[in-house]
């Protein structure tokens, strides 16, 4: 037999593997194969005035030169014509704010969690392991998650180090290509990990990646988000280096082309829309997502518009090219039409008749209105909206779920009118969905005999705990986003206050819970790393805008579908 495999941490600790994985075994030739490619000569260039940060225009210029249009929530900048800018990045090892004052301690500490968390493989850095946390037993927190890393992953671009993301790229691009199987049915070649981790063998000195496909999983699903994740920070990675050699290899255009081959097949569908399990994204337990939900939708979305930037034009890319396009417009009005909720819709849908026949049926779905909750009518305020949580004959799931709809806004699933809707509803339930701990992962939690049916009586998923209402700081990272591409920054940098506050005394904890977020989770990890990397991006993305536009697209207007806008929209 052979010799038990070793888990290396980053402390040295080692660790018998204990659960059966998918072993998988790579060459040190194939790894610095990929490594080995011609680096991009670094050349400095001017940016233009959409690629300067708000600082760095207000630290040159007098504050009366800027103006903000609250119409269309934008800022315009007069008379800068005489003026040049010189873009600042942090160093590689020590961050700065683009200040002159020093950073504050709270991200200073963050900086230096964030180090202790990575992960190496042959010497190479290659992600950040979940959580360090010595008090609580690993589980699959010694692990380096897919979704987890992209925060890490962007604060690594934003402080100019990206050569950590392009090992992770490759890394998890070389685990996609090995045969998974769960009990004895095979997954989709385009599948790609949930998560890996290094082990060691003393014996012979070699080391080895252990990954898991959804096999080691709770509930056995499969990570339909990592594929996504993946093709996202491909575009981050290309956006803020400039390099587009990675994106261009043949080992990576293969690879996007397998994750879109399992979401573009034709089958039964008569939606645009993905059908996925419970349990196959952040959410990753029995909630009752199962159907077509928000994330995994606006993910679908924002991945399919990435793909499209970095596919080549050869005869294979080309095929997929028309696929994607396709695909965008049909769920682009499928998700902006059924979907989308304000006063006005609500409703409407309240108003709804039921059994209706043929192609002029209204109630397309054929929603009964007495399944319409009652928290949903005081939660919904006269001006503003979001995206609900799925869509599905005869369902429509009412909770918000903050990631995808920051997601949405940030790929312009959203409109530019729906996106300010979205602010609206944060700002104006702000005690419901931030509280006094940013952000709650969906609203309201499941009670009582609903908690009992929709979880399984889940006791990590009691009542404003984990899933289930629980407040999450990795999210402040894709509300700072969002509220930098919507132009309300403010919303933003009073967030990140919040979490300021109680973070780092804490010792940045995976999720809080309590209906405010007032108590550390009752089974939250300490030293969580995308609690780290969240507020670490959000921070310097406030400092410095201009990093937004590796994580954000522009509207398509060929996307635009033509439909009447609601009330709540217009300002």
């Amino acid at each position: 037999m052979s010799p038990v495999p070793m888990d290396v941490y980053s402390n040295g600790n080692v660790k018998n593997l204990e659960t059966a994985s998918t072993t998988v075994q790579i060459d040190d030739s194939d790894f610095l194969r990929l490594l080995d490619r011609p680096r991009p000569i670094s050349i400095e260039r001017n940016r233009s005035f959409e690629e300067k940060s708000f600082n760095e225009l207000s630290s040159t210029l007098s504050p009366l030169l800027f103006h903000r249009n609250v119409e269309k929530n934008s800022f315009h900048i007069f008379d800068l014509l005489d003026h040049t800018f010189s873009p600042v990045r942090s160093s590689l090892n020590t961050p700065r704010s683009n200040h002159c004052f020093e950073p504050h301690p709270v991200f200073t500490d963050a900086w230096e969690a964030l180090r202790r968390s990575l992960v190496y493989f042959r010497g190479q850095p290659v992600g950040t392991i979940a959580a360090i946390d010595h008090s609580s037993d690993e589980l699959n927190y010694d692990q380096v998650f897919v979704r987890d890393f992209v925060p890490s992953a962007l604060a690594f671009l934003m402080n100019g180090e990206p050569e950590i993301v392009k090992n992770f790229i490759l890394k998890t691009l070389r685990l996609q290509s090995w045969e998974k199987k769960v009990d004895q049915f095979k997954l989709g070649e385009g599948v790609m990990p949930a998560s890996f981790k290094v082990f060691h063998d003393p014996v012979r000195n070699y080391e080895t990646l252990i990954a898991d496909f959804g096999e080691s999983a709770i509930g056995r699903v499969a990570p339909v988000d990592s594929g996504f994740w993946w093709i996202i920070l491909l575009r981050a990675y290309t956006k803020s280096t400039g390099d587009s050699s990675l994106a261009e290899m043949p080992e990576c255009q293969r690879g996007m082309r397998l994750i879109l081959s399992l979401c573009l097949s034709e089958g039964f569908d008569t939606y645009p829309t993905l059908l996925c399990a419970d349990g196959c994204c952040m959410i990753d337990r029995r909630m009752g997502v199962y159907g077509y939900p928000i994330e995994i939708q606006a993910l679908f979305f924002m991945a399919l518009r990435c793909a499209l930037l970095l596919l080549k034009q050869d005869d294979k890319g080309k095929e997929f090219v028309e696929l994607i396009s396709k695909r965008l417009h049909a769920l682009s009005y499928h998700m902006q039409s059924y979907f989308w909720l304000d006063i006005k819709q609500l409703n409407d849908i309240y108003r709804y008749k039921t059994e209706e026949y043929s192609h002029t049926a209204v109630n397309k779905f054929n929603v009964m209105p007495d399944s319409l909750p009652d928290w949903v009518f005081d939660f919904m305020p006269s001006r503003g909206g979001y995206f609900i949580g799925n869509v599905s004959p005869a369902k429509m799931d009412f909770r918000w779920f903050c990631l995808g709809n920051c997601v949405a806004i940030l790929s312009s699933l959203a409109t530019p009118e729906q996106s300010s809707a979205i602010m609206d509803l944060i700002e104006s339930r702000w005690q419901e969905l931030v509280g006094e701990m940013p952000l709650k992962i969906c609203y309201p939690a499941f009670e009582s005999h609903e908690w009992r049916i929709v979880t399984g009586c889940d006791p990590k998923n009691t009542r404003w705990s984990y899933h289930n209402g629980g407040s999450w700081p990795v999210l402040i990272w894709l509300l700072t986003a969002a509220c930098i591409k919507t132009g309300r920054p403010q919303i933003a940098r009073r967030a990140i206050e919040l979490a300021e506050s109680r973070l780092l005394k804490d010792n940045w904890p995976e999720y809080y819970d309590g209906k405010l977020g007032r108590y550390i989770g009752k089974q939250a990890r300490k030293f969580q790393t995308w609690s780290i990397a969240g507020y670490l991006v959000a921070k310097m993305m406030l400092d410095d805008p201009s990093h937004l536009g590796m994580i954000s697209l522009e509207e398509d207007k060929q996307l635009k579908p033509l439909f009447k806008r609601s009330l709540s929209w217009s300002h």
